[in-house]
């Protein structure tokens, strides 16, 4: 009786003090950290994050394509940019560094970013996109993706916890004190969707306005609060769409898939997987 008291009470103590108790299978996370310090096995692991996330990259600007291709300021451009997407996953096939992994991962986003603008539908110069900044965010639209992404990283980060993997040793992203790099790492697959095209959304339906934005004498500009708590609404409702997983072969919620991906990164760790299934967006 003694010993159960002293647990709860522990227990109780470190919850009401902020001290967040480690969860999660040591022997699953031992084979984490090796995996994470073999750079064999860490590039076949962010060469599939990476598939995955510049598939879904060009599923943006695809889709865009489809909806809007008669009103592109630079259809050459677009165009080009879609066959070096779909290129690059194919690079990946055949590297084995990390480092080289990031660079092709560097060259996509240049290539996505750099016509990603042509899809944002609003006349107020401070909702253009000209290209991806942050730390603080010089425009309104890379204030709603830090926000959006930030959202998704907190998401992810619950997911690995719930599978029992450690948020803060990535394969992708280095360590660094205070950084959960792995969910940073499983975050990127879902960027495209629940970052990109929901902001896209937001702006092109006239959710969002200049008003909703504040502007710094720094530069900086953020989203408002009341905005944040629009966005965050948006942000739930798309969570509770869904979509086909093709490597579950079934729909699943938005908002479930960091799970998904959690917990088969974890049996690809286990060694119950060849390897980790991309999820691709279609």
């Amino acid at each position: 009786q003694t010993r159960s008291s002293t647990v709860a009470w522990a227990g109780r103590w470190l919850k009401e003090n902020g001290i967040k108790q480690v969860a999660g299978n040591v022997l699953l996370r031992r084979e984490q950290y090796r995996c994470s310090d073999d750079p064999v096995r860490c590039a076949a692991i962010v060469r599939h994050l990476l598939a995955g996330k510049i598939h879904n990259q060009r599923a943006v600007l695809a889709r865009g394509w489809r909806a809007h291709g008669d009103r592109l300021t630079d259809i050459p451009t677009f165009q080009h940019a879609l066959k070096r997407l779909k290129r690059i996953p194919q690079r990946l096939l055949i590297e084995t560094s990390v480092d080289v992994l990031r660079g092709l991962e560097g060259e996509a986003a240049q290539s996505y970013f750099g016509v990603f603008g042509q899809l944002v539908r609003a006349e107020a110069p401070l909702l253009r996109f000209g290209g991806r900044n942050r730390r603080p965010p010089r425009d309104a639209f890379n204030a709603l993706l830090s926000f959006l992404y930030t959202l998704l990283t907190h998401d992810c980060r619950s997911a690995l916890e719930t599978v029992g993997l450690d948020p803060a040793v990535g394969f992708l992203h280095r360590d660094r004190p205070g950084r959960p790099s792995l969910a940073l790492d499983l975050a990127e697959e879902f960027r495209p969707l629940l970052g990109e095209r929901l902001a896209l959304s937001l702006i092109n339906r006239r959710q969002l306005n200049e008003r909703d934005f504040q502007v710094f004498d720094n530069g900086a500009v953020l989203l408002k609060d009341d905005a944040r708590k629009a966005v965050l609404i948006a942000y739930q409702e798309r969570k509770r769409e869904q979509l086909h997983h093709a490597f579950l072969g079934e729909k699943v919620d938005i908002g479930l898939l960091p799970f998904v991906q959690a917990q088969l990164m974890a049996r690809q760790l286990r060694g119950d997987l060849d390897g980790y299934p991309s999820f691709f967006w279609k």
